[in-house]
């Protein structure tokens, strides 16, 4: 009996449970505003409507997983990376041939279809964490021949898979993610300085190009929308009225389930989705959005909080990924929100309706939380498997 109270207690004190109960109750405040924003459209022989549904149904089969995963051996997933990166890029070739798109946009195949069941998966969510952990690992690998361009050059093309695949899926916004997780993860890395800024230019150089070749003409008015509102004022519609939500709600809102858009039928395009933070400003006000912004930063914070104290260099940089990942998405959903950047599809971490985002960020969670649990006052190990995976000059 004492062996098991000594295994329960040491498996208590390893468990990050500021972590958990932080997304967690970031998750619940999410499902509420997606149940008060989809309150006006749903069925009135549903209880809720099917967008909150799946959304509790993917946070807590997340929540699941994060727990699982939390008691997976990290030594054992890093060196599982190869399997993991291969399985992701898998699923994104097959989003190229079978994948399903939106009704508004059939075009962008972003969805795999599961069977007859009525579910879809977005492998692009999956990718996330799949490229945090390859990319980590793939630096760890490289370890002090970090600073030969070859090597910069191989960590570029590694990048470029799937940057490439959701670019030719037609999901701009989970490219523009993709590469700010490679440019924060090579930043802690301790990649230099000049090699950011080639890169720089090299993206300058190819802006004309993925302006001519890569967007369709609806990506390049909400681009020139920001500039000439008055001239496309049938595309900036969704950003207009989510400004319109949060101009109602003022500091304090207008009151839960009592939003003057937000429980209008259709009055602001996916406000469950991409512009579930006009809902959020317009019913909680000023104080809601910033409550929302606080918990998404401590999340982000304790990530980095963890892979500081991490004793690897690679599961370090999973944490601070993780981390550039929740921040990232926050930073351009808010920023279409406030009509500062253009609508280009990014949900806003825990808060945005959807199965594949809810579900996905959990995985990620949960990672972080074997990084919590297996870093916990052990002794260092090195889980480098160069030996196996070589990448000698």
């Amino acid at each position: 009996m004492s062996k098991i109270i000594h295994i329960i207690k040491t498996v208590l004190s390893e468990t990050d449970f500021f972590l958990l109960f932080m997304c967690i109750a970031t998750s619940g405040y999410g499902i509420l505003m997606v149940y008060s924003a989809t309150l006006a459209e749903k069925d009135p022989s549903m209880v809720i409507s099917r967008d909150a549904r799946t959304m509790i149904i993917a946070v807590a089969a997340g929540i699941v997983c994060a727990i699982i995963i939390s008691f997976i051996d990290y030594n054992f997933i890093s060196k599982m990376f190869p399997v993991i990166g291969a399985v992701c890029v898998l699923l994104l070739v097959l989003t190229l041939f079978i994948g399903v798109g939106p009704a508004e946009r059939p075009d962008a195949k972003t969805w795999l279809k599961l069977g007859s069941t009525g579910l879809f998966f977005q492998p692009s969510e999956l990718m996330k964490v799949g490229f945090i952990i390859t990319l980590s690992m793939h630096i760890e690998l490289i370890g002090d021949r970090l600073t030969q361009f070859r090597h910069i050059l191989l960590l570029g093309i590694h990048a470029a898979i799937p940057i490439g695949l959701v670019v030719l899926s037609g999901d701009m916004g989970s490219a523009l993610v993709f590469l700010l997780i490679f440019i924060a993860i090579a930043f802690c890395a301790g990649v230099q300085l000049r090699y950011f800024a080639v890169g720089a230019a090299a993206v300058c150089a190819a802006a004309p190009a993925v302006w001519y070749f890569l967007f369709d003409s609806t990506q390049k008015e909400r681009f020139l929308g920001l500039i000439y509102p008055e001239l496309y004022s049938d595309i900036m519609y969704q950003q207009e009225q989510g400004l319109k939500a949060l101009k109602n709600g003022g500091l304090t809102g207008c009151g839960l389930f009592n939003g003057i858009l937000t429980q209008q039928p259709n009055a602001i395009p996916e406000a469950e989705n991409d512009m579930i933070f006009t809902a959020i400003g317009e019913e909680l006000g000023f104080v809601g959005c910033v409550l929302a912004i606080t918990m998404l930063t401590a999340i982000s914070l304790k990530m980095i909080h963890v892979g500081r104290r991490s004793k690897f260099g690679a599961t370090s940089l999973m944490c601070y990924g993780i981390a550039a990942m929740i921040i990232g998405q926050m930073i351009i959903n808010i920023g279409m929100c406030l009509k500062i950047l253009p609508v280009i599809g990014i949900t806003l971490p825990f808060f945005s309706a959807g199965g594949s985002s809810n579900l996905c960020i959990y995985i990620a969670v949960g990672l972080a939380m074997s990084i919590y649990r297996f870093d916990k006052d052990r002794e260092v190990t090195n889980v480098r498997i160069a030996p196996i995976f070589s990448l000698q000059n």
